[in-house]
């Protein structure tokens, strides 16, 4: 059987993914000065947009991450008293997460240097040109979503 040579669009998927891995990198070490992680940070900008608070299951929704992880996450930010878990007034069994006082400050420090940081990361590339990747990435994403249930179904 002749082994298929990969297309010349497989070496895009391999930058893609370096590109991902440099960014994770960078942004654990852009975020270290403030003793939080990626993962943390994005827990905080997301309260800090929705100041009503959201649930574990809506955290984890937005972060395309497990419930499980969130959790984790939700308590160690909980512990430096960055956010607290309040009472849900639509679900008894729930409950919403929102910034504390102290959550809402650091956000805030944080922020404007994170927005600068980003302008860097991107340099001079055109405005134009990231709203075409913005929509490139969204229909590879949606492959790639379609082939993981694809997938998922044949193993079934």
């Amino acid at each position: 059987m002749k082994t298929k040579q990969p297309s010349a669009r497989y070496p895009a998927l391999l930058q893609l993914l370096r590109t991902a891995e440099n960014l994770w990198n960078a942004s654990r070490i852009f975020f270290d000065r403030w003793e939080i992680s990626p993962s943390q940070f994005n827990i905080l900008n997301l309260l800090h947009l929705n100041p009503d608070g959201l649930t574990q299951i809506e955290l984890s929704r937005e972060l395309i991450m497990h419930r499980s992880n969130v959790t984790g996450l939700v308590d160690r930010l909980e512990k430096r008293s960055l956010l607290l878990r309040k009472d849900s007034s639509t679900d008894r069994r729930a409950y919403k997460v929102v910034l504390t006082a102290s959550g809402r400050k650091l956000i805030e420090r944080i922020l404007p240097d994170y927005y600068d940081a980003a302008e860097k990361i991107w340099g001079n590339f055109p405005v134009a040109r990231t709203k075409q990747l913005v929509g490139d990435l969204e229909k590879l994403s949606a492959n790639i979503e379609l082939f993981t249930e694809t997938n998922l179904k044949n193993r079934s």
